[in-house]
């Protein structure tokens, strides 16, 4: 039988899947196209989808986001604070994020997705009932967190795939 959180890494990887074709084979001009002045690119779609696994997976581990601890932030060198991961940004931000390939992009994804899998494989179904988030109504248990991560990633990760078809065909 399979295990919650055999489903869960299996979410995970869809969601690495959809991100690595959505910026395959696109340069970095391509990337960071915007259908409209208010739009998101594919670059920021897919940084933000990542910041939002790296910081919620490590706050629910008690580990250091990959993004400081591994140096992405320096990497990226992006004009925000460390702990920026593109909620609620304005659009000037939104075209602040540009990448000089599609390699930066997918390299700090594969490395927050090796920390979620080895994470969440690592969990017993127990541990998915664990209080993470108090401020919320009610309160948020991993398992809420998770599925919610994996739906944010998904939805992004989709939109950034529809990007791709629009920027192609320019």
């Amino acid at each position: 039988m399979t295990s919650a959180t055999d489903l869960l890494a299996d979410a995970f990887d869809r969601v690495r899947e959809a991100v690595h074709e959505a910026v395959k084979g696109l340069t970095a001009a391509q990337l960071t196209e915007r259908p409209d002045e208010k739009a998101n690119s594919i670059a920021w779609l897919v940084w933000h989808l990542t910041r939002v696994q790296d910081d919620h997976l490590a706050d629910a581990a008690g580990t250091e986001q990959l993004w400081t601890a591994d140096g992405w932030y320096d990497r990226f060198a992006l004009p925000f604070p460390v702990s920026a991961t593109g909620y609620g940004q304005s659009s000037d931000e939104v075209a602040a994020v540009r990448v000089n390939s599609r390699k930066l992009l997918t390299d700090y994804h594969d490395a927050v997705h090796q920390r979620t899998v080895a994470f969440v494989g690592g969990l017993r179904d127990a541990d998915l009932r664990r209080v993470v988030d108090e401020a919320w109504t009610p309160p948020v248990t991993l398992a809420v967190r998770l599925v919610s991560v994996i739906s944010d990633g998904l939805q992004h990760a989709g939109q950034a795939g529809y990007l791709r078809g629009l920027v192609r065909r320019r």
